[in-house]
């Protein structure tokens, strides 16, 4: 792992940590922010588990903001730390979509738009730098290029050893024809010889 992946790592980590720990701590403070994700993505996210995985989801907004805010400090610790880097990346890329949807311009008036929009255009960079992070795979390649090119080299290897094949059934085909002209004309001048 190169220092400037680390450093880099761990000042990006650093925003989610700090604003996991005061959502953590004081959520009364984001509470009206979070309230019309709250409503659009509990009722969502209840309706898709299963009865029994349907108490663990908070209530209220209060502990969904408490619930995002310990999501960050995990996923921004993990992220930092380079355990389970890119699925502590994931994590912070899902707790910042809300945040994106909420920082809409467009309802904002006068100076308090100008706010939103430099807001909104914070937390799509966050968003951009968690999914970059969590794609991140510190310059060696991904399972799937492996398996990619594991795959390519597999085929050639088979055509190459199928064009092998072919040209050593060619070769031993026409050393058969031969022999068997060969032994036809041995057999033609014995019966020849026989009938004279």
């Amino acid at each position: 792992m190169s220092l400037l992946r680390f450093v880099a790592r761990s000042m990006l980590a650093s925003y989610f940590v700090i604003n996991g720990v005061k959502a953590f701590r004081h959520p009364e403070d984001l509470v009206e922010d979070a309230q019309p994700i709250a409503d659009a993505v509990l009722p969502a996210v209840n309706s898709l588990l299963p009865e029994a995985a349907r108490g663990y989801l908070p209530e209220d907004t209060a502990g969904f903001v408490k619930c995002t805010g310990i999501a960050q400090i995990v996923g921004g610790l993990s992220l930092a730390t380079g355990i389970g880097r890119r699925l502590g990346a994931g994590v912070l890329a899902a707790t910042m979509v809300p945040h994106v949807l909420a920082s809409n311009p467009l309802k904002a008036k006068g100076e308090d738009r100008s706010v939103a929009q430099a807001q909104l255009s914070k937390n799509v960079a966050l968003l951009g730098g968690v999914l970059l992070a969590s794609q991140d795979t510190q310059g060696r390649p991904s399972l799937a290029w492996k398996v990619r090119t594991q795959k390519e080299i597999a085929a050639r290897a088979a055509a190459r050893r199928k064009a092998e094949l072919e040209r050593d059934a060619r070769s031993t085909a026409t050393e058969v024809a031969r022999a068997t002209k060969k032994r036809a004309r041995k057999a033609r001048g014995a019966v020849a010889g026989v009938l004279s």
